[in-house]
């Protein structure tokens, strides 16, 4: 199974839920909310109302944390002859908002987040965003399989599936993913009957109470 088949599962539930793991602080200062970002799906005025809620809140991620979310986001589905990147479409905006309206993903994310630097530092005294594009494979690639992963490396596997399971939900929920996959939702369509040419084929015609009461060639 391919890299976009495995993860249009993921979108849909198929694969396993998250596992929580343990985090910590961070000391950085965090950004507010002030950026007005905006979601453009169909809503009640219930849903606008707590929605803007939420995007009121105080940033929860700081910048350098939704640097590194990017990083992994354009990892797990880059930009290809497909579709544009997660970033692309918005993904972790997506994720700021989840872990606001979901408090429950806070503690797992930041937490791995610091378990994915601190691994980084400890390696090449640099963080996960700072390292050259092969680094950060070769690290994603220790995390990316829980059940390859080895003792040492089961928190970063446990935070790795959170952030690909936000990350596919968060694309294939947007316009972009919508489009990867093909799906052309509630579309509607109008039939005008069958085409002049097939009815000449099998030399038929449409009686004029069926063109009446049948068949429709609105163009609208």
């Amino acid at each position: 199974m391919d890299r976009r088949k495995s993860l249009k599962l993921i979108a849909t539930g198929v694969i396993a839920t998250p596992i929580a793991i343990a985090g910590c602080k961070t000391d950085d200062k965090k950004s507010t909310a002030a950026d007005d970002v905006k979601f453009n799906l169909d809503r009640n005025p219930d849903e606008l109302k707590y929605e803007k809620e939420i995007l009121a809140r105080e940033k929860f991620f700081t910048k350098h944390e939704i640097a590194t979310i990017t990083v992994l986001a354009d990892i797990i589905i880059p930009k290809d002859d497909v579709s544009g990147s997660a970033s692309d479409a918005k993904v972790p905006e997506f994720i700021e908002f989840i872990v606001k309206d979901m408090p429950n993903h806070q503690v797992p994310m930041r937490g791995g987040l610091r378990w994915l630097d601190m691994q980084c530092l400890k390696r090449h005294e640099k963080s996960f965003k700072d390292y050259s594009h092969e680094q950060q494979i070769a690290l994603v690639d220790e995390i990316a399989y829980p059940a390859k992963a080895k003792p040492e490396m089961k928190q970063g596997a446990s935070f790795f599936s959170l952030m690909r399971n936000l990350t596919a939900t968060g694309f294939y929920t947007s316009s972009i993913g919508v489009k990867d996959i093909g799906y052309a939702g509630n579309t509607s369509t109008q039939w005008n009957g069958v085409p002049e040419e097939v009815l000449k084929q099998y030399k038929q015609a449409y009686s004029e109470k069926e063109l009446k009461e049948c068949v429709s060639f609105d163009s609208k």
